[in-house]
């Protein structure tokens, strides 16, 4: 039997877990089962959080504390990769692991075991010159391919991994005795990634290297996407950094990046890959511990009213909805990578582009530019009930005009949902990963400014 709550008693619910934190990682966060009862920003903002955060959490692969690429409510996986870790995703994970413990979801003491099973599986794992491949078997530390060419080193999922990876040694380095030996052996971790051998003799960085195929895949990385972080940390590496010109020549290809130009009539300066203005995880994944706040460099004036921008050129795009799909609107916008009814899609604000899903996370995780408009995605998004909200917080994607409401999870779109969230509320992972000397080294070699090195 359905069990319905009066209003007083959401609303004392919502208090409770707002004001109070409670250490047991099993705790449950207040649960909205009226659709019209009102719930605080902050409540919601908290009961989101925690439910993502449990992703990580209660949904890690057992053996090695990592998070699973995938998890699927109904436990049908086509592809049998239940088990299967991500290097990435684990990244953004770490990060929203070390909100969680900062909320009291999780104690310190508990955070820190769960952080040396990780330290200890990624110690063992399979890796190539220091870097890590995008998936591996959670069970064995194997490397699972993502394709036929790439089961070597990913060198962008090692960063999304080291991005976290650092804002965790911060977190720990001045702890107790175990958090100080956990940071050291990240230090460990972060020294051995080769980013030079990923230049293959050239003034750029290559996304893939493999034992078996060598540099076949071929993937030279120029912005802008989702890798700015990739070229920051290369540079940064105190062991294998990368000189300026691998990020002025290849990254930048000499200036080129610099492409002004008005989308759905917004200004952006950038060039974007491919596209006028791509998936909103771009503005995400490299901001998740880098603060675009005033941050600044050769091509931009301003990373924040950049990413800002490109944010509110995929919302201005959905609320025009020239392919008039069902329900798009202020309430619900968000185009990004995540499951879609054509299968896995770069979703983009483009008619080529758009296939009617909407993907919670872009606008949850562009809180940090748009709270106004985000919140009232997530609001929406609160008020559908378990057609979109299950232990684990939001479901991955849907489509109101296929009636497609798929109860799947996706760990690259879960983490910056919990890490955006937590970045708004206290700014916690940005403070400690720009808190680090070597990212802070690495920022002003590539002739970067920002508030967080005055």
């Amino acid at each position: 039997m359905k069990k319905v709550f009066t209003p007083f008693i959401i609303l004392s619910l919502a208090l409770l877990f707002t004001n109070c934190k409670n250490n047991s990682n099993n705790a449950q966060d207040a649960i909205v089962e009226n659709p019209s009862a009102q719930i605080s920003d902050e409540a919601l903002l908290d009961s989101v959080q925690r439910r993502t955060f449990n992703y990580f959490w209660d949904g890690a692969e057992p053996t090695s504390g990592m998070a699973r690429e995938r998890y699927h409510v109904d436990g049908e996986y086509p592809q049998n990769d239940a088990n299967v870790v991500t290097s990435g995703g684990s990244g953004f994970g770490i990060m929203a692991i070390i909100a969680g413990i900062d909320r009291g979801y999780v104690t310190r003491e508990e955070g820190v075991a769960r952080m040396d099973k990780i330290v200890t599986f990624l110690e063992k794992a399979d890796s190539f010159h220091g870097v890590f491949p995008h998936w591996w078997y959670g069970e064995t530390g194997k490397v699972r391919g993502f394709s036929d060419k790439d089961n070597g080193g990913d060198l962008v999922e090692t960063s999304f991994l080291m991005q976290g990876l650092l804002a965790a040694h911060q977190y720990y380095v001045n702890g107790s005795d175990a958090e100080k030996a956990v940071a050291a052996r990240i230090d460990k971790l972060w020294k051995a990634v080769d980013w030079n051998w990923h230049r293959n003799g050239k003034n750029v960085l290559y996304w893939h290297w493999s034992p078996e195929h060598s540099w076949e895949m071929n993937f030279a990385i120029h912005g802008f996407n989702e890798c700015l972080i990739t070229y920051i940390l290369a540079a940064a590496s105190p062991t294998h950094g990368v000189p300026a010109p691998v990020y002025h020549e290849g990254w930048a290809e000499n200036g080129a990046i610099v492409d002004p130009h008005t989308v759905e009539g917004i200004k952006l300066n950038l060039r974007y890959q491919g596209t006028e203005a791509g998936p909103l995880f771009w503005a995400q994944y490299s901001f998740l511990g880098l603060n675009p706040t005033d941050l600044k460099d050769d091509y931009s004036a301003n990373y924040f009213d950049e990413m800002k921008n490109y944010t509110l050129v995929n919302r201005a795009y959905c609320l025009r909805n020239p392919k008039g799909y069902k329900g798009y609107g202020e309430n619900a916008w968000g185009l990004t990578a995540s499951y879609s009814t054509v299968g896995y899609a770069a979703h983009e604000p483009s008619e080529r582009g758009d296939h009617g899903v909407i993907t919670p996370t872009a606008a949850i995780s562009s809180i940090v530019y748009t709270p106004e408009e985000s919140m009232k995605v997530m609001r929406n998004l609160y008020s559908m009930g378990d057609k979109m909200w299950g232990k684990y917080g939001f479901y991955d994607a849907y489509s109101e005009t296929d009636n497609w409401y798929p109860q799947r999870y996706l760990a690259i779109d879960q983490g910056p949902i919990a890490v955006m969230i937590e970045n708004y509320r206290t700014q916690l992972l940005w403070k400690l990963f720009m808190s680090h000397p070597d990212v802070q080294n690495g920022l002003k070699k590539l002739n970067f400014s920002s508030p967080s090195f005055k």
